[in-house]
């Protein structure tokens, strides 16, 4: 294997892994990096940061990666060269890992893993989300890049249907990141590579398995969306990711992956179950103190939906600055908003605006800014 094997060196070392993630976990980090040549990194408030300590050298990391993988996942690990799995870890909660080579040398990027669901108030969430989860079918969509707090609204979304009503949700995750109990309804939730082979063979079963709620942690591909715009316009809540950044390119892009010849018929479709684009983004506070969320909210109106059909996604979001009524909000009044309220700068409200000017518009020609 000319990536190395991971045989356990005989060495001495300062770091591990129980004692970086209990560090990680103390200091409320996202995520934990670990790279041959420096010290442990976490990611804090959006940013990396270095812990104080000896450099990662590759016998270290090697010992790291023996202490996360149990037998089975190292033997995949050692075929594959890169895996992701989930793992509780002792009395420290649900971490997700990606362990990988980089010039022959194991590395891992380690998500830290909510341990428990928080409210509406904590995310930030506008009311409409609660909303969305009281529908009985369609398709509603939650997006933005990655870090930007995906997995967190899906699992609230969960919790308030798990909490308000007796049904049976199917969440599809790779891998599974909070482990929901069954309060009113009945979740099962299914890993890929572990539960499942993949995203498309578990929705090819999944509508045999008398769900009223699929979650899919990513709509990745033609074959996994066709198969959840089925379910959604079969009498089913479907609810999904998509990594895109706003709710007009997240329409282009599902119709996009089919062939052209199929694209008029999926976009009937979507206009006809689409209830919802969620898009997200979390931004540094103007005090340094954490992330706030920005979120825009499209809802498929009839006006939205006639857009969709007649293949008019740029005046999407004309309609989206009307739709006030439908508690619809775009991402650059979200962007607005915290800035008048004094939570974010006004730089990082134009580098994340749609439309610049908008922002420089509402808050006056006196304003200075930074280089954007």
């Amino acid at each position: 294997m000319t990536a190395g094997g991971l045989t356990r060196t005989e060495v001495t070392v300062a770091w591990t892994l129980d004692k970086i993630l209990r560090a990680a976990r103390k200091h409320g980090a996202s995520d934990v990096h670990l790279v041959r040549g420096v010290a442990p990194l976490l990611r804090l408030n959006g940013e990396i940061q270095p812990v104080k300590g000896e450099p990662l050298d590759e016998p270290t990391l090697r010992n790291l990666v023996e202490e996360l993988l149990p037998r089975s996942k190292r033997e995949q690990f050692e075929k594959e060269w890169q895996i992701c799995f989930s793992c509780f870890w002792k009395d420290l909660g649900r971490f997700r890992a990606s362990v990988y080579y980089h010039g022959g040398c194991p590395e891992m990027a380690i998500r830290i893993c909510e341990s428990s669901v928080r409210s509406a108030e904590e995310l930030r969430l506008p009311p409409i989300i609660a909303e969305l989860t009281r529908l009985r079918s369609g398709l509603i969509l939650v997006t933005g890049p990655t870090g930007m707090g995906k997995t967190t609204t899906l699992n609230y979304m969960i919790d308030v249907i798990n909490r308000e009503r007796r049904a049976k949700i199917v969440p599809i995750e790779d891998p599974v990141e909070y482990v929901h109990e069954n309060i009113r309804s009945v979740i099962v939730q299914q890993e890929v590579q572990t539960d499942v082979h993949s995203f498309q063979d578990a929705l090819r079963h999944v509508l045999r398995q008398d769900p009223d709620v699929i979650v899919i942690g990513e709509m990745r591909d033609l074959e996994t969306i066709e198969t959840a715009l089925i379910a959604a316009e079969t009498g089913h809540l479907v609810m999904a990711t998509l990594h895109t950044p706003d709710s007009v390119q997240t329409l282009h892009r599902i119709y996009s992956v089919f062939p052209a010849n199929q694209q008029n018929a999926i976009i009937m479709q979507l206009s006809g179950c689409l209830q919802a684009v969620i898009a997200q983004k979390l931004l540094p506070r103007a005090d340094g103190k954490g992330r706030v969320l920005a979120c825009e909210v499209c809802i498929a109106t009839s006006a939205i939906r006639n857009l969709i059909r007649e293949r008019k996604e740029h005046q999407i979001y004309s309609e989206m600055q009307m739709g006030r009524k439908f508690q619809m909000q775009t991402m650059d009044n979200a962007l607005l908003e915290l800035y008048q309220t004094g939570e974010i700068t006004y730089d990082v409200a134009l580098s994340n605006a749609h439309d610049p000017d908008f922002i420089r518009r509402r808050t006056g020609p006196s304003k200075k800014s930074g280089p954007v």
